[in-house]
């Protein structure tokens, strides 16, 4: 490590002390080399101590996790909305699971910080939720509202960081990946809506008003089917569950029931996914392309004609496709990409966001900035 970072031995030996005293890092057997002098002692991340707590806002659950520093689940639970859809009710809901996460905890465990997966455009620096088109929410001041939930509470000052839910799984999958991470790393969500999470050079693409990914609202079909946002023949109309007409549990009884209707319908949001991986390849040319939400879930029916329609794409061109695979983390990526996003957040100083002054924890308008 001193040779690593560039300062002595004994400098290094008190910073190890540091951390370990703050619960980074933990001490394992001493280990005998052979060589003369004081036998070394390895340092781990300590798995116990320091957690992080990740949520997804989904449109009918939250759920909410912590885990350990490197990414391994402590504890899990999922709250479904019932018929309360506010954003007001869910945030209710939101704040009432994340403590009840945190009462689970050892007594000697400390929450280091709070990332959430929301389901539409964020402003992650202000901690505003632009529009969550499947829930009908606009402007919502999440932050601050969940803020005020939290307050007087064992969580009131933990830091609070929003993004949305694809953006977040995004970074699960680069900071809770033991392997180098692939550069650029592309994470595309399936689900009642369709979004992306954009990594390059290990920053996350959130661009200039957090729309960054929001690749679900790309066109693939002039005057297609009407979509959630508005317009004609997205991305998100063609590939997510409204493409299937029914039900992720109804859509997957009907395909083990080898209905005609249905196969058409996945096998046509199949080519249209496939169809926006290669534009995706195009604008990107990533290192992998990584596919996540419940739609994944339908399995080769819907993934097959995908695949084979991006390689059809590669071969005209005489390319090589990208590297496409599936979430490692399942239904919990978004939640554990929470988690992954507070550990991004407080461990990159030098890539913290800010907007005009105003970092990722404060609550303040952008009005009061002017």
């Amino acid at each position: 490590m001193a040779s690593a970072v560039g300062l002595t031995k004994s400098t290094v030996g008190v910073l190890a002390r540091d951390l370990i005293a703050e619960g980074w890092l933990v001490e394992r057997e001493i280990v005998a080399t052979g060589d003369m002098g004081r036998r070394p002692t390895p340092l781990f991340i300590d798995p116990v101590r320091l957690l992080l707590i990740g949520a997804e806002v989904g449109i009918e659950s939250v759920r909410v996790l912590a885990t350990s520093l490197t990414g391994d689940v402590i504890a899990c639970i999922e709250d479904n909305y019932g018929s309360a859809r506010t954003a007001e009710a869910c945030i209710h809901l939101l704040a009432a699971s994340l403590l009840k996460i945190c009462q689970r905890l050892d007594a000697r465990q400390e929450v280091l910080g709070i990332g959430i997966g929301l389901p539409g455009g964020v402003d992650e620096a202000r901690g505003v939720l632009h529009f969550a088109p499947n829930l009908g929410w606009r402007d919502v001041p999440f932050a601050a509202l969940l803020a005020e939930k939290l307050r007087g509470t064992a969580l009131a000052a933990v830091p609070l960081f929003l993004q949305n839910e694809a953006a977040v799984a995004a970074v699960g999958e680069m900071e809770f990946n033991p392997a180098p991470a692939s550069d650029p790393l592309l994470y595309v969500s399936i689900s009642q809506g369709l979004g992306a999470g954009v990594i390059v050079g290990e920053r996350l693409l959130t661009g200039s008003r957090g729309f960054a990914g929001e690749v679900g609202h790309t066109v693939l079909q002039l005057n297609g089917p009407r979509c959630s946002c508005g317009r004609n023949g997205c991305a998100e109309a063609l590939i997510a569950m409204p493409a299937m007409h029914g039900s992720l549990s109804e859509v997957r009884a009907r395909l083990a029931e080898a209905d005609p209707a249905t196969l058409t319908a996945v096998g046509s949001a199949g080519r249209y996914l496939g169809m926006l991986l290669q534009n995706l390849a195009t604008a990107y040319d990533p290192g992998c392309i990584v596919l996540g939400g419940a739609v994944v879930e339908l399995g080769e029916p819907f993934l097959k004609p995908a695949l084979t329609t991006l390689n059809d794409y590669a071969s005209a061109a005489s390319l090589a496709p990208p590297t496409v695979r599936t979430s490692r983390f399942g239904a919990s990526a978004v939640a554990i990409g929470g988690a992954a996003l507070a550990r991004y957040r407080l461990t990159r100083p030098a890539l913290q966001l800010t907007d005009g002054g105003a970092t990722l924890q404060d609550t303040k308008t952008s009005e009061e900035f002017i």
